[in-house]
């Protein structure tokens, strides 16, 4: 386990020194509230998009990726929703266990692959990126929206209409284009779209850090454990199941492993504001989360190699 924590520290340390800059106001929160913004739209869209389109899916266990993920990520979502019930938390609190036991920080998955994993593992990461983001980003606004009835509406319409021009689904889609038509590599187009990507993972991992809210930690301490067992413990569980079942091979199983361990994805905690969910548990959540999963991740990839 040495040997992963070791490999993966920097990724942790990148997200500690963006919490430390934030709180330090450095350079100023101005900056940082731009920085998100210059990761989701240009970023992160531009190493998906050179990643994707340039991939041999062919080479892909895409199959086993899909049974592993899919799994994982519905387990899930069933735990949040069987323990919101059995809590009988309100809709508010209720749709936030649901978010934090089932969505996954994408930006944190892609850096702990390359670490691991090295150009490959990478690859492979941002193809299970593909599998999974468009249809956890519909299911979880669609549970949103039959858990929080009164907030349906125009947020509901809105929400749906900003999936649609969500930039990370559009670059996917993209990528998916232009590698079935063979274009896998056009000059200045692919070359650009490879140098933003190089700068994607190590800035978006600061962003993680600024996002942070510590404060956050004083919400009900009920739906927290709950979504962190749903997240840390449920998530992984069931994707090894289905390993055991399907034997999908090393490279697979890992980096859906990373994924099932990923602590929340920060984004949950703007839907959860948008939609009438409880925001301030929700960034109590991330944090939580996101502190738990330093410890989570490399024992839960350890668990995963011994097993298989």
């Amino acid at each position: 386990m040495g040997a992963i924590f070791l490999a993966i520290a920097p990724t942790f340390l990148l997200i500690l020194m963006g919490y430390a800059l934030r709180r330090g106001g450095i350079p100023s929160v101005e900056f940082w509230n731009l920085n998100d913004r210059l990761v989701y739209w240009v970023l992160m869209p531009a190493l998906f998009f050179a990643k994707i389109s340039a991939a041999d899916l062919g080479a892909q266990p895409l199959g086993a990726f899909a049974w592993l993920l899919y799994t994982g990520f519905f387990a899930a979502v069933a735990f949040g929703l069987l323990a919101q019930r059995l809590a009988r938390l309100a809709p508010p609190q209720g749709t936030d266990v649901v978010q934090g036991a089932s969505r996954f920080n994408t930006f944190v998955g892609l850096a702990i692959a390359e670490a691991l994993y090295g150009a490959q593992g990478l690859q492979a990461a941002v193809v299970g990126s593909a599998i999974l983001v468009p249809v956890v980003n519909v299911v979880i606004v669609t549970a949103l929206a039959l858990m929080l009835p009164r907030r349906r509406g125009n947020i509901v319409l809105g929400t749906l209409r900003d999936l649609a021009r969500n930039p990370l689904i559009l670059s996917i889609v993209a990528g998916l284009l232009f590698n079935m038509i063979g274009l896998h590599h056009v000059p200045v187009l692919h070359d650009t779209a490879l140098v933003l990507g190089q700068a994607a993972l190590p800035v978006m991992l600061l962003a993680v850090g600024a996002n942070l809210k510590i404060r956050g930690m004083d919400a009900h301490f009920v739906p927290m454990i709950l979504s962190a067992f749903g997240k840390l413990v449920v998530f992984p569980a069931a994707v090894l199941l289905v390993a055991a079942v399907i034997a999908p091979g090393a490279m697979p199983l890992q980096i859906a492993m990373i994924y099932a361990a990923l602590p929340v994805a920060v984004s949950a905690y703007t839907l959860a504001r948008e939609m009438g969910g409880d925001a301030p548990l929700m960034a109590g959540i991330i944090t939580v989360q996101t502190l738990l999963s330093f410890v989570t991740i490399p024992v839960t990839l350890v668990i995963a190699e011994r097993l298989f």
